[in-house]
């Protein structure tokens, strides 16, 4: 099983007087997961520009402006690819910025209402999820008045509430302190028994205490790909073949 895999793909973004800017130049990639399992990749980005926008291409909220990408078996360069990824991927973002009358429980709730949950299913899966990251201590307490660390765990239960195939994580281990960041790279590493992770930040030991492998991105280029270019155009030969 393949959940990612990508191709020479760019996103470009508006910029100052109309002239668009790269934010990614040339991303391939292939991730891949075993049969029974996950995966779990960190890319160091320095740039949050860089890393938002790859976070933002594979959760399906931006086209990519070339190359070839493929998300969870769907095709991203198409409107119909990019809708169908959207209910199968969750985003823990760091610069999220939920309404500051929600408490951790609540952040939590919401999530599962906008992710089209049944109604008897949500109570449970929020409680679920809220107990297995440590935070029904936490629960009653409003994002506003609890600590950082925290709140970053709260945005992470928000992204698995409705148990994606797909869990996207933007910076979220970057800037806390080393215990605190430790904590939270081992409560990612066990969400990713379940679900495929992909997670960037600028820290590649801790990326490393959440994820199996880590990759680098420098001025919007992968510098290490886990796959050589041609093998991957190859491959998503064969992927096109199979599709419908």
């Amino acid at each position: 099983m393949t959940p990612v895999l990508a191709a020479g793909v760019g996103v470009r973004r508006g910029g100052l007087l109309g002239f668009g800017c790269w934010d990614l130049r040339s991303v391939s990639f292939r991730l891949d997961a075993p049969a029974y399992g996950s995966a779990a990749l960190g890319i160091v980005i320095t740039r949050q520009r860089a890393a938002t926008a790859l976070t933002d291409l594979l959760a399906g909220l931006v086209r990519p402006a070339y190359g070839e990408l493929r998300v969870l078996g769907e095709d991203m360069a198409t409107a119909r690819g990019r809708a169908a990824v959207r209910d199968r991927v969750g985003v823990a973002r760091r610069n999220a910025r939920p309404k500051p009358a929600f408490r951790v429980r609540g952040l939590v709730e919401h999530a599962a209402r906008l992710a089209g949950l049944p109604g008897r299913d949500r109570d449970p899966l929020a409680a679920a999820i809220v107990d297995r990251l440590s935070l029904t201590p936490w629960a009653d307490v409003p994002l506003r008045s609890a600590p950082e660390a925290v709140s970053r765990r709260a945005r992470l239960a928000a992204a698995a509430v409705h148990q994606p195939d797909l869990l996207l994580i933007d910076g979220l281990l970057d800037d806390l302190p080393s215990g605190e960041a430790g904590a939270l790279a081992e409560a990612i590493r066990d969400l990713g028994r379940d679900t495929t992770v992909i997670a960037t930040g600028r820290d590649p030991v801790t990326l490393a205490l959440a994820c199996g492998e880590v990759l680098t991105m420098a001025d919007g280029i992968l510098v290490r790909p886990v796959t050589a270019p041609e093998d991957l155009t190859a491959a998503l030969r064969r992927a096109n073949q199979k599709t419908p």
